[in-house]
């Protein structure tokens, strides 16, 4: 696009922070709001997909996010029912289709650098509650300046998407530990299930900038609504419960002094049919949000961004370039979105059933080729093309 344009972006998260690199980058003025007094990041530990690494080359800041970040080779699962693996899925050997275990402040970190460098404008305390025109709302009821283009990139709580998501049963405990070694094996994000309605996980992510030792995050399933009652319980009840889930992670258990070392998340189910509507663009969980079963969703914002800044620079009719946007991304959002509600219950839900289905039948049949093959594209992201049209652009402008 030929025409430089003015774009707010509502949220300076990991969506929010790619969108305004890449678009500040290619020479538009770029304005991100966000609610906190300054940027910082809401989260604990991730795995970064060999989708979203692709989208940090493109920034160029792949390699200060491997640098803080953890290389995984593999996702493996035990059942305590039936004492072996009942879930493997592995990268493979080539570095570029690896995972990549990072805390979401180092994450967040990158971005940021990034956003500021490419000359993106930083607006802190500024709580967007809607819309008015081209212009945001703040709380206080401010009008912003007129934009060109907004971008929603103000996650599960954005005042201005439409989107009704559907509360998921099961949320997770989060923390971020020392990683001890000899304990796991440290190039694989694990877990162990009791059924579906306990699941306990070790993700290594590296050593994040400041740190001195390399970390984990620790995560424990637990109801959406469980969480005063787990608080109620004391922690030694948790710890006892720790512990006798899966012994061979008390190490990493054992480093949790207080119930408020634990965050709770809570997950949602939905999607926006159209996107893009009225001169605003919805990213990221604004505009989609699952589970994080499959290991997708900052990976989905970041593509989102990068898929956004592609076709603004393809086209230069605005319309044109928003209605590529959404095409490119339509197949890869629905299709991972179908894929984590299957999954998702298998691992976190009340059935018993489907467990057993999971450890009996599922799991072996995933071992027999060609299976396992698409297993490893499905957790890279790349089961479905990313961003659909892409590799087969065609120089030519419209």
């Amino acid at each position: 696009m030929s025409r430089k344009l003015s774009i707010g972006i509502a949220g300076a998260g990991i969506g929010g922070l790619a969108a305004g690199a890449f678009l500040a980058r290619a020479g538009h003025t770029v304005e991100l709001f966000d609610q906190f007094d300054a940027p910082a990041p809401v989260g604990s530990g991730l795995v970064l997909q060999p989708v979203g690494r692709a989208v940090l080359a493109e920034l160029g800041v792949l390699e200060k996010a491997e640098a803080q970040g953890k290389a995984l080779t593999r996702i493996e699962g035990t059942s305590v029912q039936t004492t072996g693996v009942v879930l493997s899925a592995d990268y493979g050997t080539d570095p570029a289709h690896q995972g990549l275990g990072i805390h979401r402040a180092s994450l967040f970190s990158v971005l940021h650098d990034a956003c500021v460098v490419q000359g993106a404008t930083l607006t802190p305390g500024s709580t967007v509650l809607g819309r008015d025109g081209q212009r945001f709302v703040l709380e206080g009821g401010a009008r912003t300046a007129s934009f060109d283009i907004l971008i929603d990139a103000s996650g599960a709580g954005s005042r201005l998407s439409p989107m009704t998501a559907r509360a998921l049963p099961y949320g997770a405990l989060w923390a971020v530990v020392d990683w001890v070694p000899g304990v796991i094996a440290p190039d694989r994000l694990t877990q162990r299930y009791s059924y579906a309605d306990r699941m306990m996980g070790v993700l290594p992510i590296g050593t994040p900038s400041g740190a001195t030792s390399p970390k984990a995050a620790l995560f424990w399933s637990l109801p959406s609504d469980g969480h005063p009652a787990w608080v109620a319980a004391g922690l030694d009840a948790w710890k006892f419960a720790a512990q006798t889930h899966w012994p061979e992670a008390w190490d990493f258990a054992a480093q949790i002094a207080t119930p408020g070392d634990f965050t709770m998340a809570r997950y949602g189910h939905g999607t926006l049919v159209q996107p893009v509507r009225d001169g605003i663009v919805h990213i990221g969980d604004a505009a989609h949000r699952t589970s994080p079963q499959l290991g997708q969703g900052a990976n989905m914002a970041l593509l989102d961004a990068s898929a956004l800044a592609w076709a603004l620079e393809r086209h230069r009719d605005l319309d044109d370039a928003l209605r590529t946007y959404a095409l490119s991304r339509r197949w890869h959002v629905w299709g991972y979105q179908l894929l984590s509600a299957a999954f998702t219950p298998q691992y976190q839900s009340d059935s018993r059933a489907l467990a057993v289905l999971r450890d009996r039948l599922l799991y072996p049949l995933s071992t027999i080729p060609p299976v396992p093959a698409l297993l490893a594209r499905l957790v890279r992201g790349t089961l479905l093309p990313p961003i659909a049209g892409r590799r087969r652009e065609s120089p030519t402008r419209t």
